[in-house]
């Protein structure tokens, strides 16, 4: 039913964000989760690369905004929890999921990991471009790459339950060894989440642990369509259910194509 709305109107916006807090480990060390390895894709790069490639069908134009939190910025060891992975704030856009990699992997050779985790600040500035657009028109969904080692789980859950009143969703995939309790938490499928009182209208955010997806070398994704179908699992729900609760209809589609009759007029 999703492709209802799809097909006619509603535009898929993915932004793309990754951890880059210093309890990932030293990039320059083979036991980093963001280790720079000239042979291989280290964690975060196999884990953008298999589930930007299952997202990026779905978004219209390919083109996704990447950003980083969570590190000291050159020049001035400025610490940032929504920078620009391609270094243009005012452009932070990347061509499809190859352009995320390439600029996630220049951002790693001159950022230094830092920190502390904190989730809000890219929550709210997908939110902010959410807010804007409530008729339907456009659906926002952010991808956050994460060890799960999270420093503000209050503003987070604060953040959640303010952005599900809103067209767009959240995934987290988690990369490394972390037990991923709070990440579990913030999933909201057991307990909806709730902030100050307030709980979420909706359950927008969907938790998947990437190594439940490798092999035991940690270099090669089991199933490819297993690790899909988890990802999206409840993205067409989540959807749906702020259509519903906006009273959104799905646009009519269009009438069949009937080929034009022409009548043969005889000149006398």
């Amino acid at each position: 039913m999703i492709f209802i709305y799809l097909y006619s109107r509603t535009q898929i916006n993915f932004t793309v964000a990754i951890d880059f807090t210093a309890s990932n480990g030293n990039p320059a060390q083979p036991t980093s989760l963001h280790y720079m390895n000239p042979y291989q894709l280290n964690a975060y790069g196999m884990a953008l690369k298999a589930v930007g490639e299952i997202v990026q069908d779905y978004d219209s134009d390919k083109m996704f905004p990447a950003l980083g939190f969570g590190a000291k910025l050159p020049p001035d060891g400025r610490i940032s929890h929504e920078f620009a992975l391609n270094g243009n704030p005012q452009n932070p856009y990347c061509d499809g999921i190859e352009g995320v990699m390439e600029a996630y992997y220049r951002s790693l050779k001159s950022v230094q990991l830092y920190g502390p985790t904190n989730f809000a600040p890219v929550i709210n500035h997908v939110a902010r471009y959410a807010s804007s657009v409530k008729d339907g028109s456009q659906y926002f969904v952010l991808l956050i790459v994460t060890d799960g080692v999270i420093s503000d789980m209050a503003q987070t859950k604060e953040s959640i339950v303010n952005a599900s009143k809103l067209p767009m969703s959240i995934i987290i995939v988690g990369v490394g060894p972390a037990e991923f309790d709070a990440m579990i938490e913030l999933d909201g499928d057991n307990v909806r989440v709730s902030s100050r009182g307030k709980y979420a209208e909706r359950d927008i955010v969907q938790f998947v642990p990437f190594r439940d997806y490798i092999d035991r070398s940690g270099n090669h994704i089991l199933s490819m369509a297993r690790l899909a179908k988890d990802v999206l699992a409840e993205i067409p729900e989540q959807f749906l259910s702020y259509m519903r609760a906006r009273g959104i209809k799905p646009s009519p589609a269009p009438p069949p194509y009937t080929p034009p009759t022409h009548v043969l007029q005889t000149q006398i």
